[in-house]
């Protein structure tokens, strides 16, 4: 199983490094990474593993909220995500 995660804000240094920490803690694994900077906003997206997460998708938003409290987070179960993007 796997979910999406979206940063997006002012760009900062360790960023990625913040985010792939409050990943860690959690047991998520980063299974895909891009990354961007449009004139100053840091725009990531990431795809992560949670077959062994200890907590909730919303809890994982909230730790990894709580390392980037300046920039926009979303965590999405890919499923939901698809869904969303299926015609």
């Amino acid at each position: 199983m796997r979910a999406v995660v979206t940063v997006i804000g002012k760009d900062d240094i360790g960023i990625l490094a913040k985010v792939s920490t409050a990943c860690a803690e959690k047991m998520v694994s980063v299974d895909e990474v891009t990354q961007s900077i449009l004139e100053d906003y840091f725009c990531l997206i990431m795809l992560v593993g949670i077959d062994r997460m200890t907590c909730s998708i919303e809890e994982l938003q909230q730790n990894i909220q709580g390392k980037v409290p300046d920039m926009t987070v979303h965590v999405m179960h890919e499923d939901i995500f698809d869904s969303m993007h299926r015609i």
